[in-house]
């Protein structure tokens, strides 16, 4: 079985192509479980408008499939806008990167 360290450690290639920090460091990704034997990982986006949003999603997918064999219905993607995105999400070295205090 593939850990939720796992997941997030796959996740963490994806990148936010606005800002060129990974989605786990921006902050994006709120959860990551394993219901019976579906990947289910709640993530957002840093507006509800966010153009990428598709192309973000995608990744995410992609790259659990290529890390960890998990395709189709046993990955569940939810986008959540509860809580919203801060940068207070960020980790310290994406809001350094950025030129946020810490």
């Amino acid at each position: 079985m593939v850990s939720k360290g796992e997941i997030l450690d796959s996740l963490r290639k994806v990148f936010d192509p606005e800002i060129g920090i990974n989605i786990v460091d921006v902050g994006l990704v709120y959860r990551v479980e394993f219901v019976d034997d579906i990947c289910e990982v709640d993530f957002t986006l840093t507006s509800p408008g966010c153009p990428l949003a598709d192309s973000i999603e995608e990744d995410m997918r992609n790259q659990i499939n290529a890390d960890h064999g998990i395709s189709g219905d046993k990955i569940k993607l939810s986008v959540v806008w509860n809580p919203p995105w801060t940068i207070e999400y960020m980790s310290e070295e994406a809001r350094l990167d950025l030129g946020y205090p810490i």
